[in-house]
């Protein structure tokens, strides 16, 4: 999958958006948050466990996703995410004065 694939799709932006934030989760609750259907968010993350920005552990039935640590494009995306948010949060405070 291409960088443009990756991005294109709101609803992986979402699920990377809040992986970075949160950490790790299950499926049903990275669909609750992200406000995807449970099919869409199992999609999405297959598709980014697929390029390796994911991995994911099993509990029995339960699966809980993470960003893959390891791989050198998951940090370069982790890295654009963190300093757009500190971006938006600097921009905010601005606007405010």
């Amino acid at each position: 999958m291409m960088v443009e694939e990756v991005f294109s799709s709101r609803g992986r932006v979402k699920i990377l958006r809040l992986l970075v934030e949160i950490g790790e989760l299950n499926i049903s609750e990275i669909a609750r948050r992200t406000g995807l259907n449970y099919a869409t968010a199992i999609q999405h993350l297959s598709a980014l466990e697929a390029v390796g920005l994911v991995c994911h552990k099993s509990f029995g039935r339960i699966r809980i996703y993470r960003l893959n640590e390891n791989n050198l494009h998951t940090r370069a995306v982790k890295e654009l995410i963190e300093s757009w948010e500190q971006a938006e949060k600097k921009e905010g405070m601005v606007k405010k004065l």
